[in-house]
């Protein structure tokens, strides 16, 4: 959202919405909007009703359980996925820049889709953090010389006579193929 309004100009509403935004004049946080955007119509369903208050026209972004009341244009997109959202608000900035003539349609859009995706500033600063650290860090060298856990006798096996056909259980293994045993004849089961 925050890229989108920075290429087109847009005002950003991100984050939680303060009711009375479009309705109430009185407050600071008072504005006019020719157009309302929202991601969710679910999860904006007080800007929504604010903005039918007020006779904005707005545009959703609907997945198929969104609800179409109060929305006057609904882009069928997934808008669940950050990736998704990302390629929903690209795609609407460029086609913006588009129709305002700041961008030839001949000529492709030097702004890449990754610059859209929202990430987390502690994510991007432990990330890098992890990187460095990887880095810094010398690996011991791996001694690959060194004897194994279990001796060099790889043919013996774990008790040296055991055979490869034999149940795995040893002779207290279930017989599988066998019938089903007959259930005791008292009312001690259900």
């Amino acid at each position: 959202v925050l890229k989108f309004s920075q290429y087109t100009g847009a005002l950003p509403m991100a984050g939680r919405w303060m009711p009375g935004t479009l309705t109430n004049q009185i407050t600071t946080k008072y504005l006019e909007p020719r157009l309302l955007i929202v991601t969710d119509p679910r999860t904006d369903a007080q800007a929504l009703k604010e903005a039918s208050y007020a006779n904005i026209p707005v545009l959703a972004l609907c997945d198929t359980d969104s609800p179409l009341e109060n929305v006057d244009i609904a882009i069928p997109a997934n808008n669940k996925g950050k990736e998704s959202i990302a390629l929903l608000y690209w795609l609407l900035a460029r086609e913006v820049q588009y129709l305002r003539g700041t961008l030839n349609r001949a000529a492709g859009w030097e702004v890449m889709v990754d610059s859209f995706f929202w990430r987390d500033p502690e994510e991007l600063e432990q990330k890098e953090k992890d990187d460095q650290e990887q880095w810094a860090a010398p690996k011991p060298a791996e001694d690959w010389s060194a004897q194994p856990a279990g001796g060099d006798n790889w043919e013996a096996g774990a008790t040296g006579d055991a055979s490869w056909d034999a149940p795995a259980g040893g002779a207290a293994a279930d017989d599988w193929s066998a019938p089903a045993a007959a259930a005791p004849a008292e009312g001690g089961n259900w």
